[in-house]
């Protein structure tokens, strides 16, 4: 009889109660620092941050009255005795409902793209609000299963650890050496490709001390879960310190101990008081670079020997005249075989 009169039954309180801690889980643990990409340190996490919050709302626009609808249709119109919900069995459709889930979306859609585009865009470039600031430029080759970190400017390299000042923009210029694989510390920026043969580039800055995870985001093999470093983020003064450290108590690293160092493994953190000149190119060069002229120079920086490359990895300053290459180059083959015909 009380259940009868409260109209709740014990199966519907124990749904209840699942539901309502199911979503106190889920509401408690998606504000924890575990989620690193919603805990940005820097600038290019922030606007990668933004625009995943918007993405979110925009979205939400429509899946939240979907879902809506959906059990209001499903409870008004559900077969019961006595239901008195309009029953139109001839209805086929409605100008203004079309206008309307076709017109919402095509809209989203479009706005999400237009700011999806503006931020991939500006994130190939230094972070603006440190635009007056010298960068440093750290060269990354994907090795199996271990990340080189190389510093041309400081002249010293690490094995599955970086070290960066803070408030500088990052530039990090990445290759592999290895299976193709991807570039990723999260609350730092988004991911970036590491290919064989290629030069990408990738923008980042720490604006607050720390060290932040990074790890692979490809799957490489038997390794790959042990593809992960740390980026270490301290002031200028120990940045400087740190490197001084580094060239006075760390070992050179030799062409032998580079032969060595790209086999097949799995090790902790290294730190190399030099590294043979051209290293980062001549592995770009070897791995597929000559196959793009004008877009490597074997002994320059693939940067300034024409690679201006966006968050796709395409040359911008060159694509043109590659395609001229490739052009007289077929034309040279075709006069070849002519000539071999005759």
């Amino acid at each position: 009889m009380n259940r009868l009169k409260t109209g709740h039954s014990p199966r519907r309180a124990k749904s209840l109660t699942f539901l309502s801690a199911a979503l106190l889980v889920l509401f408690a643990t998606g504000c924890g620092r575990q989620y690193m990409v919603l805990d940005p340190a820097g600038p290019v996490g922030r606007e990668e941050l933004h625009l995943i919050v918007m993405s979110a709302i925009l979205v939400g626009i429509v899946i939240i009255p979907v879902l809506i609808l959906l059990f209001y249709i499903v409870w008004r119109y559900r077969d019961k005795p006595g239901n008195t919900a309009p029953y139109t069995p001839k209805w086929s459709e409605s100008k203004g409902l079309e206008v309307v889930w076709w017109g919402i979306p095509i809209v989203i859609v479009g706005v999400l793209g237009a700011f999806t585009a503006k931020t991939t865009f500006a994130l190939t470039k230094p972070p603006a609000e440190s635009a007056d600031v010298t960068p440093i430029t750290i060269q990354v080759t994907s090795l199996d299963w271990k990340w080189l970190f190389q510093y041309p400017g400081q002249g010293i390299a690490t094995v599955n650890y970086a070290e960066i000042p803070t408030g500088v923009p990052i530039q990090f210029e990445l290759t592999s050496d290895a299976p193709m694989n991807s570039f990723w510390v999260p609350q730092l920026g988004g991911q970036e490709y590491t290919m064989p043969g290629m030069a990408m580039r990738l923008w980042l800055e720490a604006d607050k001390a720390g060290t932040y995870y990074g790890h692979g985001a490809n799957f490489t093999g038997a390794g790959f879960a042990h593809m992960d470093f740390n980026v270490i983020a301290t002031s200028d003064s120990n940045f400087e310190a740190w490197v001084k450290q580094v060239k006075a108590s760390s070992p050179a690293l030799t062409k032998a101990g580079y032969a060595q160092l790209k086999e097949p493994s799995v090790i902790g953190t290294k730190s190399y008081s030099s590294f043979p000149p051209g290293l980062f190119n001549g592995t770009i060069w070897a791995d597929g670079g000559q196959y793009m002229p004008n877009m490597m120079n074997q002994t320059g920086s693939p940067l300034k020997a024409g690679i201006h490359t966006n968050s796709t990895g395409v040359g911008s300053g060159d694509s043109m005249s590659g395609m001229s290459n490739m052009t007289n180059m077929s034309a040279m083959s075709a006069t070849g075989t002519s000539s071999s015909q005759k």
